[in-house]
């Protein structure tokens, strides 16, 4: 599985809110796009989707911007790459979706190999906190000096 660029960029402005916001301290688009080097256009479409997901907030005025709905230690990375990318299935199967639609369903072996790869993409993602990816952000930080 390959994810795009909205789950990519999505993650990363989500973590760029996780460290840098508050509930006193909303985050400007401009200073998330700038950090991470992501176009506000396009920041613009992710935070929406987001926010329509209930993972970030806006606070409007002239100290607005935008917040976590939150706390990181309740935020999976599973729920903001499913916020913006669906579902992480590997391949398209009916069998996945829960539908059974498939003529061929009976006699595919192959969907236990889908179903084998979604559940442990599935497990990875929902088991990671962004409160995780923050204190490994920090970490990072101050092994390399930039504190």
């Amino acid at each position: 599985m390959k994810l795009s660029t909205k789950g990519r960029y999505g993650l990363r402005a989500v973590l760029d809110l996780a460290m840098h916001s508050s509930k006193e301290n909303a985050v400007a688009l401009s200073a998330i796009a700038e950090r991470q080097k992501i176009s506000i256009s396009y920041l613009e479409q992710l935070i929406a989707k987001l926010k329509k997901a209930g993972i970030v907030n806006s606070i409007r005025g002239a100290q607005g911007g935008y917040i976590l709905a939150k706390a990181p230690e309740e935020i999976s990375v599973g729920e903001v790459l499913r916020a913006l990318e669906g579902n992480l299935n590997p391949v398209d199967c009916s069998e996945l979706e829960g539908n059974n639609q498939c003529s061929g369903s009976d006699l595919c072996v192959t969907k236990y190999v889908w179903k084998r790869i979604s559940d442990s993409i599935n497990s990875a993602v929902d088991d990671l906190m962004l409160s995780e990816l923050v204190e490994e952000g920090e970490r990072l930080r101050k092994t390399n000096g930039n504190q």
